[in-house]
C-alpha cells in the first residue's frame, strides 16, 4: 500500500524483454534505499513493483504481461523520469489517500493551463473507470494522490500546486501525454458491496451501482 505522496524522482536506466516479460532497472536518485530489501515494493509512476535486485543506485524489477497490458511501461525509454514512493509503513502518516499501486487505466492529458501559480490539467479517462471518479474525490495520476476539481464529460480537471509540480514529474506534462490512473479503492469496494447485497431484477447487471441503490443503503437522500 502507498499514500500517493511522492518521495523522489527516479530515472529509467534500462529495460529489456525476458521470456515475454519486462525487466526494468530504475535509478532512484534521492530515494533513501537504506531500509529497502529484496522483495520490497516501490511504486514507480503509480505501479507497485517488487525489487528483485538492488544494484546500489536503484532497483531492478520484473514487469508482468498483466502490468504491461494496463500501463504505459512499454513506452518508457532509458532516461525518462518517473515518480517513486516506497511502501507505506504502519506508523506513517496517510498524507494522500489509500493507493494500492494497481493501475486501473491509462489516461491522456488533453489540456494544460496556468492558473496563477498553479497549473490546471484536463485528463481524458476511459469509459471503464468513469463511474468511479467524482468531483472533489481522490484519484492517483502516475502515483500522485490528487483531488478531482471537476468533471467534464469523459475528462476531469486537476489543480497542481507549485509544491506538487516541483516534487513530481507532473510539471513535465503537456497535451498528449499518457498517464497511469488509479481510482479510489473505496469507490470500487462500495460498488461491489452494494451491488452484491442488492436484489437484481432480470434485466439488471449484477454488481451495478445506481443512485437508487445508494439511496436504499442510506448514502444519499431520496
Amino acid at each position: 500500500m502507498f499514500t500517493g505522496i511522492i518521495e523522489a524522482i527516479g530515472e529509467i536506466a534500462d529495460k529489456r524483454m525476458i521470456g515475454g516479460d519486462m525487466r526494468l532497472y530504475v535509478r532512484t536518485g534521492g530515494l533513501d534505499l537504506s531500509d529497502v530489501k529484496l522483495g520490497d515494493s516501490i511504486a514507480t509512476n503509480g505501479v507497485c513493483l517488487t525489487a528483485v535486485e538492488l544494484p546500489g543506485d536503484g532497483f531492478i524489477a520484473d514487469v508482468s504481461l498483466e502490468t504491461l497490458a494496463h500501463s504505459r511501461f512499454e513506452e518508457l525509454e532509458p532516461g525518462e523520469v518517473v515518480n517513486l514512493e516506497k511502501a507505506l509503513r504502519p506508523d506513517s502518516r496517510l498524507g494522500g489517500h489509500i493507493v494500492t499501486g494497481h493501475v486501473d487505466a491509462v489516461g491522456t492529458v488533453v489540456e494544460r493551463a496556468d492558473d496563477a501559480r498553479s497549473v490546471q490539467l484536463k485528463i481524458r479517462m476511459p469509459v471503464s473507470i468513469q463511474r468511479y471518479v467524482a468531483a472533489k474525490g481522490s484519484i492517483t495520476v502516475d502515483g500522485v494522490s490528487l483531488t478531482v476539481n471537476s468533471l467534464d464529460g469523459d475528462c476531469f480537471w486537476l489543480n497542481i500546486v507549485p509544491h506538487t509540480a516541483q516534487e513530481t514529474i507532473i510539471d513535465r506534462y503537456s497535451a498528449g501525454r499518457r498517464v497511469h490512473l488509479e481510482v479510489d479503492i473505496i469507490a470500487r469496494y462500495l460498488e461491489r458491496l452494494i451491488g452484491a447485497a442488492a436484489p437484481q431484477a432480470e434485466d439488471e447487471t449484477a454488481g451495478g451501482l445506481t443512485l437508487a441503490m445508494l439511496a436504499q443503503h442510506g448514502f444519499m437522500r431520496r
